[in-house]
């Protein structure tokens, strides 16, 4: 049953990379320069985590990395079930060999992964909730495919993340060194592909 189910989940989630992805309203300075097409949308949930360090002026909380899942919603026997597709962290991008970690995105059908830089942001409150980490636009600096070739992540050229909720930094006093704090957000991120002939 197990098998049938993971067959039926990679069917399904290449499928919806088939299809036409509608991402939302965004502002302006975060939509996707023309020739790239989304291919997947996926709703995250997880932390934005934050270390208590030294400053000139005493201690602050500064931000560590993100841990999060990535899930879209498939139909299953007339119902829909939530299925993991992807995880998001921080880690060493195997293309730029001398660089901080980078944002990274794993494949949890097929472990292609990608790594990528933001370019533009938005807290703009026309769209940016309040209280909510700001909406981004990345561009991808690395890319891996699976062990057996899979490319579900590899093919991502831009990421957009939008809809957030939390995960801004902790309003608690920042008093020992080193002390973490893990901020529950949400948000969807859209990952697109260079167009067919581009």
């Amino acid at each position: 049953m197990f098998r049938t189910f993971l067959s039926f989940c990679v069917l399904a989630v290449a499928g919806m990379q088939a299809q036409s992805i509608q991402p939302p309203a965004i502002p302006a300075d975060l939509q996707v320069p023309s020739g790239h097409t989304a291919f997947l949308k996926a709703a995250a949930s997880g932390t934005q985590n934050y270390i208590c360090l030294p400053t000139a002026d005493g201690m602050a909380w500064k931000f560590q990395a993100p841990q999060a899942t990535l899930f879209v919603s498939l139909r299953w026997f007339g119902g829909e079930v939530r299925q993991q597709v992807a995880t998001h962290f921080l880690s060493q991008n195997p293309v730029e060999a001398e660089t901080p970690a980078r944002a990274t995105w794993q494949a949890s059908l097929d472990t292609s992964a990608a790594w990528a830089v933001k370019i533009k942001e938005s807290s703009d409150p026309a769209f940016v909730a309040a209280g909510a980490i700001p909406w981004f636009l990345l561009q991808v600096a690395g890319t891996k495919r699976g062990p057996s070739g899979g490319e579900m992540l590899a093919q991502t050229s831009y990421i957009q993340r939008v809809n957030t909720t939390g995960g801004v930094t902790p309003t608690a006093a920042c008093t020992e060194a080193g002390a973490l704090q893990f901020v529950p957000y949400t948000a969807d991120y859209i990952f697109y592909r260079a167009s067919d002939g581009q």
